[in-house]
Order: C-alpha cells, then structure tokens, then sequence
C-alpha cells in the first residue's frame, strides 16, 4: 500500500474504497509550486498502485481550486524554472508527465471546482474524468496573459472540450469564465452553487467507487487512448514554445506589470 503520509502540500484522505485528494496550500491560494507540481505528478501512480482505491475526488482547501503557478515568482527565476527543478534540462517530457500520469490512472478521478481554477491547475481539473464546478469559480489559461504560450496542456483538453475556435479565443484572450458559463458551452460536467458543489461530486465518486471496478476502469482506459493520442500530437510543441516564449522581453514585461499592478506593453520582443 503506498505511503501518503510522505505528501506535504496533498492532503490524502481515504474514506472507504474512496480517496479524497485535497490541494492543500489554503493560505497560498493553493499555488502550484515546485513541491507541489511533484506531488500532483506522483500521487497518480501512487493511487493507481492502491488496490483498496475505486475511485478518486479532487478538490482544493480553502476558498480556491488553484490559482495556479506563481507569477511573482518569476520576477527572480530563470526561464522555465517554475516549471522544472533547476539544472533539469528544458524538454517536452518533464511538462507531460502529470497529464499522463493523470490519463495512466485506471481509478475515475472526480473534480470539484471549489473555487478559481487558473492556468495548470485548470488544465489538472479539466484532465479528470468528470468535473463538477462552483457557478462562481473563475477558470481560464491565461499563460498568453503573462507572454506565454498555452504549453502545459491547455492546447490539448481546451479544443476537446469546447472544440478548436472556441478554444482558441479562450487561450489567445486568456479569457476567465464562470462555472455556470463553463458548463453551458461543455468546459466542466455540472456547475452548482458553491455550498452543493463537493456534495455533488462525491455523490458521482461514490456510485463509480461502487460499480463494477474493471469495467469502469477499462471503459476510462479506451476512451483515454483519444486523449493520449491528442497529447502525443500536441504537447511537445506547445511546451517547447511556451518554453521559447519565456525568453521573451513580453513575458518580463509581463511579469512586471502584473507585481507593479498596471497594463503590460508589449512590443513582440
């Protein structure tokens, strides 16, 4: 059985064949840091490797899903550093491996929007099986909001979703819908008042927990090999340019104005 307790920003609760894995950096707003990008990436391979585990039901602490990386940040870092270790080398497979870890988990993950859900962490939330979304949550990839392509899966799950114009004008806009608005066009399952959205989705978590396990699972496994198709298609070439683009001027320009708080000027450097 694999060990939780190792995970310091997941919190890991098993409740019966289910297991509730909670974001957990609330007073963070739930920021994607280092540790946490890692911990998202193994505790796929950790849950697919618990036999007592059907099901699983993602969700965030506090107010928020996860506003996603930490712009502040990088004000100071190298380019890419938000997005691998220091002295890694800069290549397709590291910004991969958490969307195929996700894909690569046999158990039906459910995710409750519980609040923004913004950049990777949409692109986490929308990667799961079946999304249920506060009506006031914010979602949106705005990578192009700080100079940056859509590269660390958005290109892939948006048009899917949503299909190729639609997701276009989102990642070039760097739009935020609702979740209401994202469940009229098909971007999240369910939209629910905040106050009914866990309720709802543990509801979905538990009748798949307790159907028939193999059947659920192969029948998520078959319909993945779609979505496995269009990573493999995609992915290298938006991350690789994501990657470009964070040698840009326009992304420290925009990276300026977002910590001075004024519109960024950008000059296609």
């Amino acid at each position: 059985m694999p060990d939780y307790s190792k995970y310091k920003s997941l919190k890991i609760e098993k409740q019966g064949n289910l297991a509730v894995v909670t974001l957990n950096r609330p007073d963070e707003r739930n920021v994607i840091d280092q540790d946490l990008h890692d911990e998202i990436e193994t505790i796929w391979t950790d849950i697919s490797n618990d036999h007592d585990v059907n099901a699983v039901l993602l969700t965030g602490a506090g107010k928020y899903f996860s506003v996603g990386g930490n712009i502040k940040a990088m004000q100071d870092s190298k380019p890419g550093a938000d997005v691998v270790r220091e002295g890694e080398m800069l290549q397709p497979t590291t910004g991969r491996r958490i969307l195929q870890a996700l894909l690569d988990c046999d158990k039906p993950i459910i995710c409750a929007i519980n609040g923004d859900c913004i950049g990777l962490a949409a692109t986490v939330a929308l990667f799961c099986d079946i999304t249920v979304a506060s009506e006031t949550a914010r979602i949106a990839d705005p990578h192009v909001k700080v100079g940056l392509v859509a590269g660390d899966g958005g290109a892939v799950i948006w048009p899917m979703l949503v299909g190729p114009n639609r997701a276009k004008e989102f990642l070039m806009r760097g739009c935020l819908l609702t979740g209401k608005e994202a469940e009229r066009i098909g971007l999240v399952n369910y939209a629910c008042p905040l106050d009914e959205v866990y309720g709802k989705a543990e509801v979905l978590a538990r009748e798949l927990a307790d159907n028939a396990p193999w059947a659920v699972r192969w029948t998520k496994l078959s319909v993945n090999k779609w979505i496995k198709q269009q990573l493999n298609l995609i992915m290298d070439t938006s991350f690789s340019l994501e990657m470009a683009t964070f040698h840009t001027e326009d992304h420290k320009e925009a990276v300026q104005a977002f910590v001075e708080r004024r519109k960024p000027v950008f000059k296609g450097r």
